[in-house]
């Protein structure tokens, strides 16, 4: 699976042909690995797993096929590492986002950790669903000595149909450093033990 992957800088330089042999091999290992069941294996999913891959990336937005910013020139944006942090005990399910933003020369970018925290529960056997919580931004680099910021949660009334808050994803491979999902929306993700 890593090897259909490697070379496409997490599915943002993936293309068409790319996504299919991606999914392939995703199917391949799928088969190998059989049915998940979390109910018997939730500690597996214990710790921080590094996104190696997502198919959401390829429509070039941070979002993936949710709304979210452009990756490119349009914004000065720069993607980093990308990890989901798991606690099976406290149900704690953080997306962690390390980015980089460009501002005016001569000044260097300022690299941020954006925190995404969630809790997660278990729907059937395979299925989770994660409720958004709240989302932190830390400076790093020159200016890690910044306190975090914790930005506001849109107000429900404001939000998008398509943002509830929440989300679904069935985890269709599982072993002690990788980990397959399929999202609510179709993106394959494939996910690496950090």
């Amino acid at each position: 699976m890593q090897n259909a992957v490697s070379g496409l800088n997490r599915g943002l330089a993936a293309n068409e042909d790319d996504l299919k042999k991606a999914d392939a091999a995703a199917k391949d290992l799928e088969a190998v690995g059989g049915l998940v069941d979390l109910s018997d294996d939730l500690d597996k999913l214990q710790g921080r797993w590094k996104l190696i891959y997502s198919s959401a990336f390829s429509s070039r937005t941070l979002g993936g096929s949710r709304p979210g910013p452009p990756t490119g020139r349009l914004l000065p944006i720069t993607l980093g590492q990308v990890f989901q942090r798991i606690d099976i005990l406290s149900k704690d399910f953080d997306n962690i986002v390390e980015l980089q933003l460009g501002v005016p020369w001569p000044l260097p970018p300022v690299e941020v950790t954006a925190t995404l925290a969630h809790k997660f529960e278990l729907i059937g056997s395979a299925k989770v669903k994660i409720i958004f919580e709240k989302t932190s931004v830390k400076t790093t680099g020159n200016l890690s000595q910044l306190p975090p910021i914790e930005l506001p949660k849109i107000p429900e009334s404001l939000r998008p149909p398509s943002n509830t808050g929440s989300g679904e994803f069935e985890v269709t491979y599982l072993d002690d450093d990788t980990r397959v999902t399929r999202g609510d929306r179709g993106e394959l993700r494939v996910f690496v033990i950090s």
